[in-house]
């Protein structure tokens, strides 16, 4: 845009909050469109609070009995739902029954999740795999019990309660083959399918009249992750898949089930506000020094041996402290960690960070640059 002196017009209606804090303070202009397209009303949202449900065994634990009547009235109008999980697989939690142990990937620290289409167990990072009829790696027991639960799971069980509704999945498992993903969404815009079961592939960017129920299984599942941004996707995230009901004729539903029903992250999501998300996220942000309020440069090291990752990190922890800007009272830049990342080891590399922060971005950078090209 600088380049050719042109404007650049960022649209959203959920934008990142580093965007609108630009609005706030001028660097951008803030256009605002207040009605939908053909002033279509926004869908009314309902919270389902699951802790209700805690002590109920089988599928309403899972898909609640407020959630299945509201499915079953759109089918009843003959209309389409649409039902939302961020989890693809059938189980994403295996454990051994003899000794108590997850089964875990032999080459990253998560545990693998369980493909019934599959027939096996498979890690959603690197792709090793194991049969289904895999023997317990701690105690040699076959006694292995697929818990949790993700999209596949979500479509047997909606077969289950809806068997004469015709009913289809749109995730990553399902979208592999050429042209699959193309078929799938023709077959719901010509209302070949009354009821989706789909992760964040359909959460945006798609316009399907005739969906007027939007279900959403669990709406915490990104809310702790560690991440600052964690509460701003999650945000983001729902409301982008409340706004795939009602864009039709026919005024929408959402039934949002989550356990937290008081956070202010849901409750902004069921207003569809995002000014009300904007300004309750931005004091944390501003209290712990995160970006809008600072600049961050994320360092990831990693390696096949752990002594050696962890001293190179720490290597370089200390390099980056003895330069001009994170040195001394005055230093523009600091440095958190080095710590091991959240996930400490994927494809058999075990995996550091550091966290490099400061209000300029140019000190920032050029701490990491001069880093860089110290000699080892």
């Amino acid at each position: 845009a600088k380049l050719g002196r042109c404007p650049v017009v960022l649209g959203s209606a959920t934008p990142s909050v580093q965007s609108y804090q630009n609005t706030a303070n001028g660097r951008f202009r803030l256009l605002e469109l207040k009605k939908r397209v053909n002033r279509h009303p926004l869908p009314e949202i309902s919270l389902v609070d699951l802790k209700e449900y805690k002590d109920i065994w089988g599928v309403d634990r899972i898909i609640t009995p407020v959630m299945q009547k509201a499915i079953q009235r759109s089918l009843d109008h003959g209309e389409q739902a649409l039902v939302f999980l961020n989890r693809r697989g059938y189980a994403n939690y295996p454990v051994c029954r003899e000794c108590g142990k997850s089964l875990a990937c032999r080459d990253c620290d998560v545990t693998m999740t369980f493909h019934m289409g599959l027939g096996s167990y498979q890690c959603h990072l690197c792709g090793f795999s194991r049969p289904e009829n895999t023997l317990c790696p701690e105690c040699g027991s076959d006694r292995i019990r697929p818990l949790g639960f993700g999209t596949e799971k979500i479509e047997t069980m909606i077969k289950t309660l809806f068997p004469d509704a015709r009913t289809t999945r749109m995730d990553q498992d399902t979208t592999r083959r050429k042209g699959s993903m193309v078929k799938i969404l023709k077959n719901i815009r010509n209302r070949n399918v009354d009821i989706i079961v789909g992760t964040q592939m359909l959460a945006k960017g798609h316009d399907f009249p005739s969906i007027t129920m939007v279900g959403v299984i669990c709406a915490d599942l990104t809310l702790s992750l560690p991440d600052f941004r964690a509460g701003e996707r999650t945000f983001q995230l729902l409301a982008q898949v409340a706004g795939r009901a009602g864009r039709g004729d026919v005024p929408g539903r959402v039934v949002m089930q989550t356990y937290n029903p008081d956070h202010f992250i849901i409750k902004a999501s069921q207003k569809q506000d995002y000014q009300e998300f904007f300004n309750n996220e931005t004091p944390f942000r501003k209290a712990l020094n995160y970006p809008p309020f600072s600049r961050m440069i994320q360092l990831k090291i990693s390696g096949t041996t752990y002594p050696k990752v962890e001293a190179y990190a720490r290597t370089v922890a200390d390099v980056l402290s003895r330069m001009p800007e994170c040195s001394g009272a005055d230093a523009g830049v600091q440095i958190l960690g080095p710590v091991e990342s959240p996930i400490q080891k994927i494809s058999s590399r075990f995996r550091w960070q550091i966290l490099v922060r400061g209000q300029s971005s140019a000190q920032v950078s050029q701490a990491v640059k001069t880093m860089m090209a110290a000699p080892e």
